[in-house]
């Protein structure tokens, strides 16, 4: 897939990695992106104090670079644990895959994968990670 040709709008399934023996946390993101500018929602369940087993809520807002991403994931406030999240990562060459590392600044960070099904083939790549 060309550079130009690149874009990353559409629903993609994945998992964030504690650095620490927890495990991982499902999401979904539903991304937009236009002239490389990327906005959109994540949602997933809450793994810690009252958010523990809660939807959870993010706004993203961020920019890709050729390959490159960053983005900031805000959630929507309801829980003291839960404000921003920093996310650097890279495509790969059919835009099928993000990965790359979350971070909180001063406190700690982790791995990420998202993987957004392109057709017939897919389906196995989403469950992996579902089930990771």
């Amino acid at each position: 897939m060309s550079e130009a040709a690149l874009n990353l709008s559409g629903i993609w399934h994945g998992r964030y990695f504690y650095p620490v023996s927890r495990p991982p946390v499902p999401f979904v993101a539903t991304v937009s992106e236009v002239d490389s500018w990327l906005t959109g929602t994540i949602e997933e369940k809450g793994t810690t104090g009252e958010a523990r087993g809660v939807a959870l809520a993010a706004s993203i807002q961020g920019r890709r670079t050729g390959r490159a991403v960053t983005w900031l994931k805000l959630y929507d406030g309801r829980f003291r644990l839960y404000d921003s999240v920093r996310y650097e990562g890279d495509v790969n060459e059919d835009a099928t895959e993000i990965s790359g590392r979350w971070s909180i600044p001063g406190n700690w960070s982790g791995t990420f994968l998202m993987i957004r099904p392109s057709g017939i083939g897919e389906t196995s790549k989403v469950k992996a990670v579902q089930r990771a």
